[in-house]
């Protein structure tokens, strides 16, 4: 990890225009495998839960997967609503866990290079669409590239999911300085997955906050610590939500904990 100058907090990005309500939390990662597709989808699926209104948006433009986790087919996706053919309402399916998703293409290429103008223009449909809910969770592709920096703009928050394989902190890290330096995030909080107990999660996020202050002079709080889970191997084999299958599960626990003290802290 390289130095760079000092960074200043989050403040919002004001190149798009601003709405009413900002619900739209963004989940990011560095590096792909981190378990980002599926916390995010058991994220949405703990606000239903919780009794909320929720929107899972599959932001992973070229690589998306949301579908595939749950074993759905919707009838209009995000690739339907780049070729004009319906609104992004219109895509917005409902999902039996008592959310709604809009759901990516996998493999379309062509989402993955669009224009910057198109993906601004992308990014306030979901804004204006975010009022008809009470929290958005957009699962964005791994790593830093353009679409996926300019998806981040105007959340509310951003989790950057983190394993504690070396690599994924040193991309979780280069994945917030970008970030920061660009001014995308109001918030960005970390999420330590796939950990064998909560004080090796801890160890890891003692390390990524580390190289924030040396770095960056910034201190992204800890939004929670998921340990590693069998079920949702499981889950997954079996293109269900883990709060369907095993919702008493300890990653379902950690999740919904991770839930609460957002809800705390937005």
């Amino acid at each position: 990890m390289t130095p760079a100058s000092p960074v200043r907090a989050f403040p919002a990005n004001t190149t798009a225009p601003a709405v009413h309500k900002r619900n739209i939390i963004a989940v990011a990662s560095g590096k792909g495998g981190v378990g980002k597709t599926w916390f995010s989808i058991t994220l949405a699926h703990a606000m239903a839960k919780a009794g909320r209104k929720a929107l899972l948006f599959d932001g992973d433009l070229g690589l998306a997967n949301v579908d595939v986790q749950l074993g759905v087919t919707p009838e209009r996706d995000l690739a339907s609503v780049i070729a004009g053919e319906s609104t992004l309402a219109q895509a917005a399916t409902p999902y039996e866990g008592g959310f709604d998703i809009i759901a990516g293409r996998s493999g379309s290429g062509s989402l993955a290079t669009l224009p910057a103008s198109r993906l601004m223009t992308l990014r306030t449909e979901l804004q204006l669409l975010s009022q008809n809910y009470d929290w958005v969770v957009l699962d964005l592709g791994a790593g830093i590239e353009r679409t996926v920096r300019l998806l981040t703009g105007q959340s509310r928050a951003c989790l950057v999911i983190t394993t504690d394989e070396p690599t994924s902190i040193t991309d979780a890290y280069a994945y917030i300085k970008v970030t920061a330096m660009e001014q995308l995030a109001d918030g960005i909080q970390i999420v330590v997955n796939m950990v064998a107990s909560q004080r090796e999660g801890e160890r890891v996020y003692g390390t990524l906050l580390r190289a924030c202050r040396e770095f960056l002079k910034l201190e992204p709080p800890l939004a929670g610590i998921i340990r590693r889970d069998d079920h949702v191997k499981d889950s997954i084999r079996r293109q269900t939500s883990l709060l369907t299958r095993h919702p008493g599960s300890e990653a379902a626990s950690d999740v919904e904990a991770i839930l609460r003290r957002l809800d705390q802290g937005l």
